[in-house]
């Protein structure tokens, strides 16, 4: 190649390079709330994304978790509402526009409960026995009798059961499950039963009035099973964190979540589970607690003390564990609560403080 053909060449190269480069450069955006910043459900917030004076902005688009919520000529504020959203983390992104080329920047802001959980105590109505080698993962009420789910390996020298029992204590039926399964939450949806286990990642579905095993499903939604529940259409499980899955009934797949927050932040650790009067009752591992949670936004509304109980109960046997078992008689207004092998189950009374 002579030199003219050279320089030609280099030249053509240059021009296709340069040539090719856009005319408008990104350029530093930045967007206002602050990521981590948190309000309370109900509050406007108001968002403004903003770009150097030079910059020549067409339009700006919001996205809330992806999804358009509202747009603006420049970067001029716009208010979100957030009396509609889900609690917990929420993505917000600013596309802006010039000459037809997006840009982008996000933040995050966490939402919370509206206000403070209003504060219950408790009566204890009447006392029952109850077996205390039960390690009671789940229990349930239905049709007169309790439903009990009883978790532990063999190698820890318990053995997980499925056990109807009289509220009397009586044991009407008890199924055995195999040394390598750790029973967990169970709920009753029509006639058939439905038992969570621990980390085995599958579940049981049994006929409620004999406990024969009729199949058993895939558990996709965490590595643990912890409780569960149902409102007659779906069914709701955890897995130890403040998260609520919401179950088909029929295929057991995710229809949607739900994160658990009350005022000051998420409330984690929720175990046993019972659907009542349209809002969702947990346990609270560890924390001598029950609180009530509205499904539709995930807010604590709700929440119980019963340090008081687990006390007594501890003091008078000191194999006795923590909290965890919550059942309702819907026909006769009953709750029943008891605990990891604990002597006695309670019917009490919540009442607001």
């Amino acid at each position: 190649m002579n030199n003219r053909r050279y320089f030609v060449y280099l030249s053509a190269l240059i021009m296709a390079v340069y040539g090719c480069k856009p005319k408008n450069t990104a350029v530093d955006l930045s967007i206002t709330p602050d990521a981590g910043t948190s309000y309370k459900q109900g509050d406007k917030v108001s968002i403004k994304v903003s770009y150097p004076a030079s910059f020549k902005a067409d339009s700006v688009v919001y996205l809330l978790d992806s999804v358009r919520f509202a747009g603006a000529k420049d970067s001029s504020a716009v208010q979100l509402p957030t009396d509609t959203l889900g609690l917990g983390p929420v993505v917000i992104t600013a596309r802006v526009y010039s000459e037809g080329k997006p840009q982008e920047v996000s933040t995050n802001i966490n939402l919370l409960a509206a206000k403070a959980p209003e504060e219950y105590t408790y009566n204890i109505q009447k006392t029952f026995p109850h077996d205390t080698s039960s390690f009671t993962e789940g229990l349930e009420y239905r049709d007169g009798v309790l439903y009990e789910s009883d978790g532990g390996y063999c190698r820890d020298s318990q053995h997980s059961s499925l056990r109807k029992v009289d509220v009397s204590g009586k044991v009407l039926k008890k199924l055995e499950m195999s040394c390598d399964t750790f029973a967990e939450g169970i709920t009753v949806m029509g006639d058939k039963l439905i038992q969570l286990t621990y980390h085995e990642r599958v579940g049981f579905v049994y006929d409620k009035n004999t406990l024969k095993l009729l199949s058993t499903f895939p558990f996709t939604q965490g590595d643990e099973g912890w409780g569960m529940c149902n409102d007659g259409k779906n069914l709701y499980c955890n897995t130890g964190s403040n998260r609520i899955f919401v179950m088909d009934k029929d295929n057991y797949r995710t229809v949607r979540t739900i994160d658990v927050y009350d005022d000051q932040g998420p409330v984690n650790q929720l175990n046993e589970m019972e659907y009542i009067d349209g809002l969702i009752y947990a346990n609270v591992w560890q924390k001598d607690l029950i609180i009530a949670i509205d499904p539709k936004t995930g807010a604590v509304v709700k929440r119980a003390n019963l340090i008081v109980l687990t006390e007594t109960v501890k003091k008078a046997d000191s194999n006795a564990d923590v909290l965890n078992g919550i059942a309702w008689d819907s026909i006769g207004k009953r709750m029943f609560v008891t605990g990891k092998n604990w002597p006695n189950l309670y019917q009490i009374q919540l009442v607001k403080k």
